[in-house]
């Protein structure tokens, strides 16, 4: 049984605040166990929890804040637009990517591909 759309969209609003402000233990533990990780799509694909554990810790040591821009859901998949601001001295970087996750019965994140590349990411 696909979990509600509201479950969904409780997880998506938690990925969303967490990965701006959270640790990446917080993050991965929105994971399902056997989840997979592909940021940005054509990269690897990390399947296991301390490889998805790795690449969120990048950003837990920045001034970030993220905002949700769309968000669409359908079964248990869902689709949504973002922007994560990053903070570097006097500079920001901005990427906005679209996110693409599967859910499991519990509303617990199964898999995630980003759609985005180099030429998406903005600094000011």
């Amino acid at each position: 049984m696909a979990p509600s759309a509201e479950v969904i969209r409780k997880t998506v609003d938690a990925y969303i605040e967490t990965v701006a402000t959270g640790t990446a233990a917080q993050v991965v533990a929105l994971y399902a166990e056997g989840a997979t990780v592909e940021d940005p799509v054509g990269t690897d694909v990390r399947t296991t929890r301390e490889s998805i554990l790795e690449f969120y810790s990048v950003i837990e040591n920045f001034d970030q804040e993220a905002h949700l821009h769309t968000l669409r859901i359908a079964g248990n998949e869902a689709a949504f637009h973002f922007s994560l601001i990053t903070k570097l001295g006097e500079q920001t970087l901005t990427i906005a990517p679209i996110d693409v996750m599967t859910f499991d019965d519990d509303g617990k994140i199964l898999s995630m591909r980003a759609f985005w590349n180099q030429e998406d990411m903005i600094t000011a």
